[in-house]
């Protein structure tokens, strides 16, 4: 499991080799390495570097630690002259509750595009937009959500549950026509789910299906949607539909 490991001391603090800093601060490292220096005042931290290229460091409770963090010709040294405490902490992404995992009954949240069960570590990827539902899957017990590509699909966020392309194949394969050839655009998933001409690779016409739903058709002759940044056409490219 991730970690965020804090140290706690009177410190001696130097940057880049020449600006120094001596106090009684609290040293946070983030499991990415980024490390974060705070003293009494404020919320933004004395030091820190985000991400570097190295770190090391050296501690034992009851002793004394040391840290080096370098990125480039940026680095970070942290020397305790007498230590308050030493910890390491379990870590996760904080997010807003949306349930409770089927499996091991711990705190399923949603952050940065995902829902993660806290206890278990269970990640479940969302489509781009989708809003989750205070509702539960009858088939596993996981929160449900409702994600519009072309039409609002309400579904399990687990993809093996409940695929979403499935749901959009479904609706949309062959229904719509290729504006270059006789072809039908066919529901493909190629890194990002699309409409491609059926006639490929003889006509390479293909769209990026939108986060919306359908909204008529567009002055050039391929269908509208209703997205969250306005109406747009099926073509990205397209500026006629608003």
């Amino acid at each position: 499991m991730d970690a965020i490991r804090v140290f706690a001391g009177d410190c001696t603090i130097t940057e880049d080799g020449e600006r120094e800093q001596r106090g009684d601060v609290v040293v946070v490292i983030k499991p990415d390495d980024t490390v974060l220096i705070h003293d009494r005042d404020g919320y933004q931290p004395a030091a820190w570097l985000t991400r570097p290229e190295t770190l090391s460091y050296e501690g034992t409770s009851g002793g004394t630690f040391s840290l080096t963090a370098t990125d480039g010709e940026s680095s970070l040294h942290v020397v305790a002259n007498e230590e308050h405490g030493l910890a390491r902490y379990p870590a996760s992404a904080a997010g807003a509750p949306v349930g409770d995992c089927p499996d091991c009954e711990g705190a399923l949240v949603r952050a940065k595009g995902a829902v993660t069960c806290l206890d278990c570590e269970a990640r479940y990827g969302l489509p781009a937009g989708a809003d989750v539902l205070d509702r539960a899957c009858r088939d596993c017990g996981l929160p449900t959500m409702v994600a519009e590509r072309g039409r609002a699909f309400t579904l399990c966020i687990d993809r093996e549950c409940e695929s979403l392309d499935d749901r959009v194949n479904e609706a949309f394969d062959h229904e719509w026509d290729c504006p270059d050839c006789d072809g039908d655009l066919r529901v493909i998933r190629n890194g990002q789910l699309l409409a491609g001409c059926e006639n490929y690779p003889d006509c390479e016409t293909a769209f990026s299906i939108p986060s919306g739903t359908v909204d008529g058709d567009c002055e050039c002759g391929l269908l509208a949607f209703d997205t969250s940044g306005g109406r747009r056409c099926l073509d990205a490219t397209c500026e006629r539909a608003g």
